[in-house]
């Protein structure tokens, strides 16, 4: 993963004035388009950004669409400097060197709700760090009540690298 260093410079998300704007306007939701895993990327960041103890987002979307790539961004965010993977085999993932700890799941090969009771879900939901859930849609009925919700939607026919990000609940 060290090429990620030379795709995202280091000042990558610096300029998000229209975005924070754009997040004072609208209360139902951010929609953001992306042309680029970079662009992906950077909004992955913002949000990283923003970001406060407590919080639970939810990443969806199909399988190859950069949920990935914006959790490798939402880290940088939120300054944890490790390499950031999807946890596919282990469903989560604790980062604690930034700003906050994120628990980064993947929830993706959960079978029962009870594995997620195993694993210790709770004090990562209703803890004090950042929690980051791929595929959250398959846990639904244990999410927390107030929940930010990310949507990551491909659109061949407007490009290969298109994708339309919607973000509601923040």
């Amino acid at each position: 993963m060290r090429w990620l260093g030379s795709i995202f410079p280091k000042d990558a998300g610096k300029d998000f004035s229209q975005m924070e704007k754009d997040l004072k306007q609208r209360e139902m939701a951010l929609v953001r388009h992306t042309n680029s895993p970079k662009e992906t990327y950077e909004i992955g960041f913002f949000l990283g950004k923003q970001a406060t103890p407590g919080q639970c987002y939810c990443l969806d979307g199909d399988l190859g669409v950069g949920k990935t790539v914006f959790a490798q961004g939402f880290a940088a965010g939120l300054e944890i400097k490790e390499v950031v993977n999807s946890p596919t085999f282990t469903i989560v993932q604790q980062y604690d060197g930034g700003r906050l700890p994120l628990h980064h799941f993947d929830v993706y090969r959960i079978g029962d709700v009870e594995e997620m009771e195993e694993i210790g879900y709770e004090d990562c939901f209703y803890g004090e760090g950042v929690c980051l859930i791929e595929w959250s849609r398959l846990i639904e009925d244990i999410l927390p009540e107030n929940i930010i919700r990310v949507e990551i939607e491909k659109e061949p026919k407007r490009g290969f690298d298109y994708r339309r990000i919607t973000v509601k609940g923040l």
